[in-house]
């Protein structure tokens, strides 16, 4: 009796044994199920971050409008330029890490944001000239600029007209003809990021009642705006990479290729894994990208 006491007691330790053994396999197995499928970056829309404490900040008179504009850190002037319907909050995931560095500016673009409009209707020729206007105003001839989408295409429209005002340009999702833009429509992401844009103008905006009219100013512009020939391409000498994310849900790959194939001596760079809001995907590649540009690339 005493052995088979024992027995049991063995056959008990052996349960509790084999049923700890297949928690911990079925635990994994789980742990395992939930990371095969997680959505891949490129299918999320991480938040919008927030910007460190700026070294000056405020609102300077361009153009008849009020640009918002922030500074950080100090060094070789490096402006920030934000994709359209968005604002400069977007760069806060960079913001930090290159104003070790840099004079870091970033701006709300007219009707963006912080920033106010007037009846002028949206070009990108005027908005490359709001960010002159505010160039001017701080006293800063040249600068490297980093755009994403609208921004981007900021960037080239200077580079292409104002040369002597870029050091260099690092170019993140842009089109240089609306023939180059996808159906975003289609895009759950980007339908995300509409919807999100529209609370954030209402937070930010000075005239948050008018969002539906700015919208709509800014998809009449996106209709025919950019036209970038190939002979402007053709023309540029600033250093310039053109970059976008390999799963880009608003860009289409040939026209990346073209504006790379046509600007002269122009790096191109795809980035793996991310779509149009690389920046906030993976915003320690973004920001690497980034940093190895401001320091390797040659300047004008």
């Amino acid at each position: 009796m005493r052995t088979l006491i024992k027995r049991q007691g063995s056959a008990r330790r052996n349960d509790k044994g084999l049923r700890r053994a297949c928690g911990s396999l079925a635990l994994l197995f789980l742990i395992g199920t939930l990371e095969a499928q997680a959505a891949p970056q490129w299918t999320t829309l991480p938040p919008t971050p927030v910007l460190p404490r700026a070294e000056q900040s405020g609102f300077v008179p361009v153009n008849g409008i009020r640009i918002w504009y922030a500074e950080f850190g100090a060094g070789t002037p490096v402006i920030l330029l934000h994709g359209g319907l968005a604002n400069a909050n977007y760069w806060g995931n960079q913001v930090p890490a290159l104003a070790r560095h840099y004079k870091v500016i970033v701006m709300d673009s007219r009707g963006h944001g912080r920033s106010t409009r007037n009846s002028a209707p949206f070009g990108y020729d005027l908005m490359a000239s709001d960010v002159l206007g505010l160039l001017d105003y701080l006293h800063i001839g040249r600068a490297a600029i980093v755009g994403w989408s609208d921004g981007a295409i900021l960037g080239l429209d200077i580079a292409i007209h104002h040369p002597e005002r870029v050091t260099k340009l690092f170019a993140f999702a842009a089109n240089s003809d609306p023939a180059g833009v996808k159906d975003v429509n289609r895009s759950p992401v980007f339908t995300a990021f509409m919807a999100r844009a529209g609370k954030e103008f209402e937070t930010l905006s000075p005239t948050p009642q008018a969002h539906k009219d700015f919208v709509a100013q800014i998809t009449r512009m996106w209709a025919v705006e950019p036209h970038f020939t190939a002979a402007q391409l053709g023309a540029m000498r600033v250093p310039t990479w053109i970059v976008d994310g390999d799963h880009d849900e608003a860009i289409k790959r040939e026209n990346t290729l073209y504006m790379a194939d046509h600007i002269p001596q122009a790096s191109l760079l795809i980035q793996p894994g991310v779509s149009h809001f690389s920046f906030l995907q993976d915003p320690d590649q973004f920001t690497r990208d980034v940093e190895h540009f401001l320091e390797h690339a040659p300047s004008l």
